[in-house]
């Protein structure tokens, strides 16, 4: 049984990630936010149609694709900045923290579009409401879970933070699936929530932080299998992470 998400309007969403650390926000409140429409987000979905395969997977699964990309917001700047291995510290990625993994970059037809640049210019807005105005170095990564092979994983290092300010989680399309439970957990204490994504479009916010998430695996609903696309956006004051940050 699958739970709808605990949505909050768009006025109060500063406040929301402010006070509870987590928000979620439905696709019309993106578009506002972002000064954007629906159609030219749902333009980049042809582009989860042809992700190369994440190669770096130590279950041995394969059942994930993926694309990142690299960039500075700074206000309403948006810089893409060069191309960089994708690194996390053990403390926060046990499975596969602590190696530099190289991802096949994100195209420039996405990454240059203005929507893209709107997009990203409100996630920096958001960032800064919560820590103040500063730059923010800006990861983002296109993901296809897919049930080729029975269970996918969207989760596979489990419950975690990404040791970075701002985590962005929005669910770009859910196909002939089920599972993908969202739960997020505040990591000083015994309290959260769990719900299930379903609105193309729609963001979960985090405060990574205070907030501690995961998503449970996914199931084919079918003989011919399905798929979880999401588009993850990470925002860290100060640098990239990397092994000397």
């Amino acid at each position: 049984m699958s739970h709808a998400p605990p949505l909050t309007s768009l006025e109060g969403l500063d406040s929301q990630l402010r006070e509870h650390g987590f928000a979620v926000v439905n696709a019309d409140s993106v578009c506002r936010r972002a000064g954007v429409r629906l159609d030219e987000l749902a333009a980049w979905q042809p582009g989860w149609d042809s992700l190369p395969p994440d190669l770096y997977l130590k279950d041995g699964g394969h059942y994930r694709r993926r694309r990142h990309a690299n960039l500075v917001v700074d206000r309403d700047r948006v810089v893409p900045a060069p191309h960089r291995a994708h690194w996390q510290p053990v403390h926060y990625n046990a499975l596969h923290g602590g190696m530099e993994r190289w991802f096949e970059p994100m195209s420039a037809e996405v990454i240059t579009s203005p929507a893209w640049q709107r997009l990203m210019a409100a996630l920096g807005r958001t960032a800064s409401a919560l820590r103040g105005s500063q730059p923010w170095y800006v990861e983002a990564h296109q993901f296809r879970i897919d049930t080729a092979g029975g269970i996918g994983r969207p989760t596979p290092e489990g419950a975690h933070r990404d040791g970075v300010d701002l985590v962005a989680v929005f669910l770009v399309a859910r196909e002939g699936i089920k599972g993908g439970e969202t739960r997020v957990f505040h990591a000083d204490r015994p309290a959260g929530m769990r719900f299930t994504l379903s609105e193309p479009w729609s963001v979960l916010l985090l405060d990574d932080a205070r907030m501690v998430h995961e998503t449970t695996p996914i199931q084919p609903e079918g003989r011919d299998g399905g798929y979880r696309d999401t588009l993850v956006v990470t925002l860290r004051a100060g640098g990239f992470q990397g092994p000397g940050a």
